[in-house]
Formats: structure tokens, sequence, C-alpha cells
């Protein structure tokens, strides 16, 4: 059993920019010299054998970045209606998985480990695992393919928060401070902790 992996790429990323001038995803990190989708990509692709990248129309620099990592990767059409709408062209393109890792494109400092972890805690039964760091849950987050029919149910800005809410969550508590830190605005680019 292998879960496929699924890293959500479509946002506008408007509190990094209200402008909508800078795509968040395309920002050098201050440490690492990779661009913020690369490194969150790279952290799936080395956990994973599959990764499904979503990008919104137009997003042509992200698409051929990510495929050329090594992501397949497909355009969600409706992707400015929210999370919602790029996690179900996800999960309908890859629903015959044994389940998924739900990571999250502007969160680069997830370690491959924590993936790993995750993927590993559904392979050996649990319906849902979640990071947890310093009692702080986290992202990704891993399904089994028990709750592929909610998952695909989803639609607008209703990303996978409710299943979570009225669901039991296998935490899997973690020693990687990436699962709480994304890029947000200008100032989360720099390598140091908040």
């Amino acid at each position: 059993m292998a879960l496929t992996g699924i890293l959500l790429a479509a946002g506008r990323g408007k509190r990094f920019d209200p402008s909508g001038v800078q795509n968040k995803l395309l920002q050098t990190l201050g440490d690492a010299g990779d661009v913020v989708v690369a490194a969150s990509a790279k952290n799936m692709l080395a956990a994973l054998p599959r990764v499904l990248a979503v990008v919104r129309p137009g997003d042509d620099k992200v698409a051929a970045l990510l495929g050329a990592l090594g992501c397949e990767v497909r355009v969600c059409a409706d992707a400015d209606l929210g999370m919602g709408e790029s996690l179900t062209t996800a999960i309908e393109h890859t629903k015959g998985a044994e389940g998924w890792v739900i990571a999250l494109g502007d969160m680069p400092y997830v370690l491959p480990e924590t993936i790993r972890a995750l993927a590993a805690t559904v392979e050996r039964g649990a319906r849902i695992a979640a990071p947890v760091y310093e009692g702080r849950r986290g992202n990704p987050v891993a399904f089994g393919s028990f709750h592929l029919p909610l998952l695909l149910a989803l639609s607008g800005d209703q990303g996978a928060r409710a299943i979570l809410k009225s669901h039991a969550v296998s935490e899997l508590v973690v020693d990687d401070a990436g699962v709480v830190r994304d890029i947000d605005m200008p100032g989360d680019l720099r390598g140091d902790l908040p």
C-alpha cells in the first residue's frame, strides 16, 4: 500500500501580495535557495512514490516547475472558488488510491520523514492522520480511502477541516516545526523560526 501525495498549489496568495503581482509560490526561500512550491514538492517527492499537484488556470510557471520536478500536474478550472474545488479535482483524478497525504504548496518546511510517518500511520489502519507540533495540529494531513466519499463531496472554500472536526484523527506528535509554518507574508520567506 502506498499513499498518493496531493500538493495544493492553486491559491492566489492574497495575504502575501494583495495586488496579485507576486506569486508567493515562486518566491525564493531565504535559507534554501529554492522557491516555495519547489521546496514543498521536493519534500513530498522524497517521501511518496506519486505526487499530484493542483494549480490554477494560467499559472504556467508553477505548473511547468512542478512537472519538471516529477509531479503530475492538474489544472483546477474552478480554483478561485476555493480549496475544496482543488482538493476534489485531485481526489477525483486519483480516486483509485489507497489514501492521500494532502499538503499545501506554501508549506516548504515540512520534513519528508514527517510525510512518510503520516502515510505509514494510515497504512497501518488509521483513517486520518495529522501531525502535532508543540500541541498545535498542523499539515499535511493523511486520509485513508475510507473517506473518499467525503473528500469528493467538498466544494467551494470548504477544505477538509470539517472532516477533521467530525471524525477520529490519529495525531502524530512530531519534532517538525514545518507542520505549522506556512508562507503567508514576505517575512515568512526567511529561514528563521517565528
